[in-house]
């Protein structure tokens, strides 16, 4: 699938129906501490968490299933609208029919990650659509071999945080391979990725990470470590 935004009489309908709902909960007030609190990322409506899922919940209630050119409809127009809200709506929306997606799908999730990029979206796009994508076909991994090199710290740190639900599925190699090839980063949202991979992957095989951290605690960063080993 390419990155362009396929025609969608569902994504119409459901971009119409959620423009119409979301702005009559908005709450300027709120929209500010948001801002503030995002650092400025993006603007945002105002509208708290657990009221906006019930507002989706209104948004999508009839709806149809949608297919993977829907879904791809949906995100990217979500995703060109300016308030955060509807990126979250977006991320969610995916989160739900990720499977119904292929792994030509991988393109669009990476343009995804790529705008606006900030954690608050990132995360969940790289753990719940990222990984349920490489999940569905083991093939992409490769891709997360070529993404972890990329200079884009978010598709970055998408390749280390994409195992994060794997659990026993955790390619291991892969994952420690991932956080060694960018131990060495500057930036604090690398450094906290790797820790937080190794911290979950530590639920699964705490010895195997105890390990790793031992024999390449000269390599990683102090954060990293101190992340993977905080439950151990």
């Amino acid at each position: 699938m390419t990155t362009g935004v396929p025609d969608s009489a569902l994504a119409d309908s459901v971009l119409t129906r959620l423009t119409e709902v979301y702005p009559t909960a908005g709450d300027p007030f709120r929209a500010q501490e948001q801002i503030a609190y995002m650092k400025g990322i993006a603007p945002f409506l105002g509208i708290r968490t657990p009221e906006r899922r019930a507002l989706s919940r209104t948004v999508l209630q009839g709806a149809a299933r949608p297919d993977e050119a829907d879904c791809a409809a949906v995100a990217l127009r979500c995703f060109a609208l300016p308030e955060r809200e509807y990126h979250y709506f977006a991320v969610d929306y995916l989160r739900r029919y990720v499977t119904r997606c292929s792994s030509g799908f991988l393109p669009v999730a990476r343009r995804l990650v790529t705008t606006v990029s900030w954690w608050d979206t990132v995360d969940h796009l790289a753990a719940h659509v990222v990984g349920g994508l490489v999940a569905a076909d083991p093939a992409l991994a490769v891709r997360m071999d070529e993404w972890i090199e990329d200079d884009d710290l978010w598709v970055a740190r998408t390749a280390l945080l994409h195992q994060l639900r794997f659990r026993d599925a955790t390619d291991a190699e892969r994952l420690f391979a991932h956080c060694l090839r960018r131990a060495g980063h500057a930036d604090f949202f690398i450094r906290k990725a790797i820790g937080w991979a190794l911290r979950e992957y530590a639920k699964t095989d705490p010895d195997d990470v105890r390990a790793f951290v031992a024999q390449h605690r000269g390599r990683l960063s102090p954060l990293s470590v101190r992340e993977a080993l905080k439950n151990l």
